[in-house]
C-alpha cells in the first residue's frame, strides 16, 4: 500500500526515531529533510551561498558525519528560512513522498507545506529539558565538548526561529495527531505512532 506519513516535530522530540521505526515496520522508504537543511547550512559555513548550496546538494552530503554538531543546527534554522533555499528542495522532498512503495518523510513542514495531503499526519513534542538531555546525550557520544545549559539554549533559540519565520513556520498540521514523548520510552513512542498509522488505514 503506497501511503505518505508526515511527522513533523521539533529537534530531539524522537520523530527522527520514531519515523525510521515506523518506515521499517510497515516497509517504507524513510526520509529525515532536516538533513537536507543541515546539508545546506553545512556548505553556507564555509562561505557558500546558500541558495547555490541547495540547489547542489549531492546524496552524500547527507551523509556527512558533522550534521549534528550546534553550529550546523542554527546554519540550517538560518537557511531554512530563505524561501528561494525551501523552494529548491521542495521538488525533491515531494517526488521522495510519491514513491510507489509508500513513504514517510519527517521534518518541520511536511504535513503544512511538503504533503499537506498526506495520508497520516503526525506532530511529535516533548519537554524542552527532556529534548535537551536527549540530544546532549547524543552529542557526547560523538565526541562533542557541550553542556546542558548550552544545549538547552541552543534547542530553545532554534525552536523560536523556526516559529518565527515567514516562510513554512514550524508548526502542527490542523489535522495531525499529536505525540507527546516526554513521559514514553522509544518502544513506547514508535508503538503509539504505528498505532495510528494502523488505526487510520488499516494495515
Amino acid at each position: 500500500m503506497a501511503l505518505t506519513i508526515a511527522i513533523d516535530g521539533p529537534a530531539a522530540s524522537g520523530k527522527g526515531t520514531i519515523s525510521r521505526a515506523v518506515a521499517e515496520r510497515f516497509g517504507f522508504a524513510h526520509l529525515d529533510t532536516g538533513l537536507l537543511y543541515r546539508a545546506t547550512g553545512l556548505r553556507t559555513l564555509d562561505g557558500t551561498d546558500p541558495l547555490s548550496a541547495a540547489m547542489s546538494l549531492k546524496p552524500e552530503d547527507l551523509e556527512a558525519d558533522n550534521l549534528r554538531t550546534p553550529d550546523v543546527a542554527q546554519a540550517a534554522s538560518r537557511v531554512a528560512a530563505i524561501p528561494e533555499v525551501r523552494a529548491a528542495l521542495i521538488d525533491f522532498q515531494r517526488a521522495f513522498a510519491r514513491r510507489a512503495g509508500g513513504a514517510v518523510l519527517d521534518g518541520r513542514d511536511i504535513g503544512t507545506v511538503i504533503c499537506p495531503e498526506a495520508d497520516v499526519k503526525l506532530y511529535v513534542i516533548a519537554k524542552d529539558e527532556v529534548r535537551a538531555r536527549r540530544r546532549l546525550v547524543e552529542l557526547l557520544a560523538k565526541g562533542h565538548e557541550t553542556d546542558f545549559e548550552t544545549v538547552l539554549r541552543d534547542l530553545q533559540a532554534r525552536d523560536a526561529q523556526d516559529s518565527a519565520r515567514a516562510t513554512a513556520p514550524l508548526k502542527p498540521a490542523q489535522d495531525a495527531i499529536l505525540i507527546d514523548t516526554t513521559d514514553l520510552s522509544i518502544e513506547e513512542a514508535v508503538e503509539a505512532a504505528c498505532a495510528e498509522v494502523s488505526k487510520k488505514h488499516q494495515i
